[in-house]
């Protein structure tokens, strides 16, 4: 129904439109009888055999929802009675920033992909944290980043505010320094920058009554060298683990008329990199920390391939726009169906 009936509808739209007008309608029914009924049916997978406990944390089923989508906490109950198994927020930020300007959001039809230069547009820290006191048990990540304008040696203050206000209402943290449009945001993955600001924010975690996991969220254009560095700051640091991967760069045999805009690019053509840099990291570091895979998930093939190159769970946005949320059904039921073979 999705594919033949709304998505083209939807698609005939400028993006970021359709995006704010999808958040209004989900709003407007999600909490309706009707809606939750038909969301049960249609899309939602309850079986006891899906859960997972990963970095001590207990999901329904590993299929989630990546940053981005729901910057700033506004659609968390909705988007988890569609069925994802965990919901990650984000990026935020200390303070309210508009974002680059507009228009910033492509679609690539002829490549399942979309390019972004958003620029962490989201309504500021303690505005999650109004939204995110009314949660009723959705299992919440929190991805946070840099102001645009904090210069990247004050960096490691910005994640501190991020991190505390969040502290009591979200279950991970994810540090975001892998967006391709905060300006020099990519040079905190160097070695030492990322190993001060996540022994910062171990620091800071072990002051609290109870630590809650750290991950790191890194882009897929970088080199084994970087990679292999990578595995050598979470065992350092001790951070609870990885998500491979953020957006690209690269621009690799694309079809559309969109594929030379500025921002990063996410969906199918992402797809082949991003589980080749899971299968590293869980190679090279012997399963050595948990990881979540993101990146061109477009069918529960795609999905079983990230969780069989190492990843504990999967999580979705392109793939999740294209083909809708019997995506995350799909994925479950063959994750139940492979444990049955």
């Amino acid at each position: 129904m999705y594919k033949s009936s709304i998505r083209p509808l939807l698609f005939r739209f400028d993006p970021e439109w359709v995006h704010h007008f999808t958040f209004k309608t989900l709003k407007k029914f999600g909490k309706t009888a009707a809606f939750k009924s038909f969301v049960r049916k249609n899309f939602r997978v309850e079986d006891s055999r899906l859960e997972r406990e990963v970095f001590g944390l207990k999901f329904k089923n590993p299929v989630g929802l990546a940053a981005g989508f729901d910057k700033d906490a506004k659609l968390f109950q909705e988007l988890s009675d569609l069925g994802f198994g965990f919901i990650e927020i984000g990026t935020v930020t200390p303070k309210p920033q508009p974002g680059n300007e507009k228009k910033r959001l492509f679609r690539l039809k002829e490549d399942g992909a979309i390019i972004n230069r958003m620029g962490f547009n989201n309504d500021g820290v303690e505005a999650a944290v109004e939204r995110l006191k009314k949660n009723k048990n959705v299992l919440i990540g929190g991805n946070i980043g840099k102001n645009k304008i904090t210069p990247n040696e004050n960096a490691v203050d910005d994640y501190k505010i991020c991190f505390e206000a969040l502290y009591n209402y979200v279950n991970y943290f994810v540090v975001n320094v892998s967006s391709p449009n905060t300006p020099n945001l990519r040079e905190l993955q160097d070695k030492e920058p990322l190993t001060n600001l996540l022994n910062t924010l171990q620091s800071l975690n072990a002051t609290k009554p109870k630590q809650k996991p750290i991950l790191l969220k890194i882009a897929p254009d970088l080199t084994d060298a970087q990679l292999l560095d990578i595995i050598d700051i979470v065992k350092e640091t001790k951070i609870a683990g990885v998500i491979a991967t953020n957006t690209t760069i690269a621009r690799d045999d694309l079809q559309s008329e969109n594929k030379n805009e500025m921002g990063g690019l996410s969906g199918k053509p992402l797809k082949n990199r991003a589980t080749e840099v899971i299968r590293f990291l869980s190679e090279k570091s012997n399963k050595a920390f948990p990881i979540i895979g993101v990146g061109g998930i477009h069918s529960a093939k795609d999905a079983l391939e990230k969780l069989e190159a190492g990843a504990s769970l999967v999580q979705l946005y392109t793939g999740f726009i294209y083909e809708g949320p019997e995506l995350i059904k799909k994925i479950n039921q063959a994750i139940l169906a492979k444990n049955k073979s």
